[in-house]
């Protein structure tokens, strides 16, 4: 603790269109020591998610929105230094949202999500990918919306990103065949040589509703949206028979001004008797408790990879979440703080 100086990024604007460096500010506070029942971190790794870009906007969503001048909500990772909690003792690795700050004094009880102890053979960006909110939104919305069959054909868009390759994967599992949608040829080949999908298509390149028919000739029966406009139209015209479309994300439409007008052939549900559901995470309760256990279980296997992009340094954080929205990502975006 320098100086009993804890640095921290501030919401200054709320944003409208894109996302930028400047709708953040660094400040200096002091530590705060831990009261009754608190626990004093000292932050090693923050997480980012799309959906922040949500938290950002002016007034609140399904949580509440990020006021100015509050510290950047975010998942993350530290070390406790001090503690007033005999559940909690210095030196325990622990995962909570802490936010964007180098060191947190919280009731570990307390927030989004209870503060969790992690077991030594969980690392930080194991709890922050295959284990953390990513993982869980994947194996929720998959499994309890979807609910793919073995043999169905699932394809999932986004699917470089951290939840989209998780969702890929856990279909794998379950004896799917399965094709990811992802921007640029790297990405592709990575979805297929390292992961095992069935195939990939770069949006990038050509028609993607073309492709998406020769790929999948019987047509979705599952499709895992993370992307939502152009790319849910084109998965719409390919859906067999009581398909079921799952919207887990629309980052296609997070940084505009205006919303784009919702997919023109939505009727495609009626025709082919599909459903098209969304979800957030909470709703799946006591059922995370499983769904953690399930995959920590196929990571320990080797059956489910957790990829990671990890940039470094406190002052490379707000850059960082902008990885998101550039497409520069590839698996679960993180940041260590140096």
């Amino acid at each position: 603790m320098k100086n009993n100086v804890n640095r921290q990024w501030v919401l200054a604007n709320h944003p409208t269109g894109m996302v930028t460096t400047a709708d953040f500010n660094q400040v200096d506070t002091e530590i705060t020591p831990p009261g009754d029942g608190e626990i004093l971190v000292k932050v090693t790794h923050v997480a980012f998610e799309p959906a922040m870009r949500g938290w950002i906007a002016e007034g609140d969503s399904y949580v509440k929105g990020v006021q100015i001048g509050e510290v950047m909500r975010a998942q993350t990772v530290g070390e406790v230094i001090e503690s007033n909690n005999a559940d909690y003792k210095p030196g325990d690795r622990v995962s909570g949202f802490f936010g964007w700050q180098e060191y947190a004094t919280v009731n570990p009880v307390g927030g989004m999500f209870p503060t969790q102890v992690l077991p030594d053979a969980v690392t930080a960006e194991m709890a922050l990918s295959a284990l953390g909110i990513t993982g869980l939104t994947a194996w929720g919305g998959l499994l309890d919306i979807g609910q793919p069959k073995e043999g169905d054909m699932v394809v999932v868009s986004g699917a470089a990103g951290a939840t989209g390759n998780i969702a890929g994967q856990i279909a794998k599992i379950k004896g799917c065949k399965v094709i990811g949608i992802a921007g640029g040829p790297e990405k592709c080949q990575w979805l297929v040589d390292e992961l095992g999908f069935d195939g990939a298509i770069d949006y990038k390149e050509g028609d993607v509703s073309k492709k998406l028919k020769e790929l999948c000739p019987d047509g979705i029966n599952v499709f895992f949206d993370n992307v939502g406009g152009e790319i849910l139209e084109a998965a719409l015209n390919n859906l067999a028979q009581f398909a079921k479309v799952v919207i887990c994300g629309g980052i296609t439409g997070y940084n505009e001004e205006e919303l784009p007008s919702g997919p023109r052939n939505y009727m495609n549900l009626v025709l082919t008797s599909s459903n098209m559901e969304g979800f957030l995470l909470g709703q799946f309760g006591p059922k995370l408790g499983q769904a953690a256990a399930e995959l920590g279980q196929w990571v320990a296997e080797g059956k489910l990879k957790y990829t990671v992009d990890v940039q470094e340094g406190f002052e490379n954080v707000p850059q960082t979440f902008l990885r998101l929205f550039e497409g520069k990502n590839l698996g679960k975006q993180l940041c260590k703080i140096a």
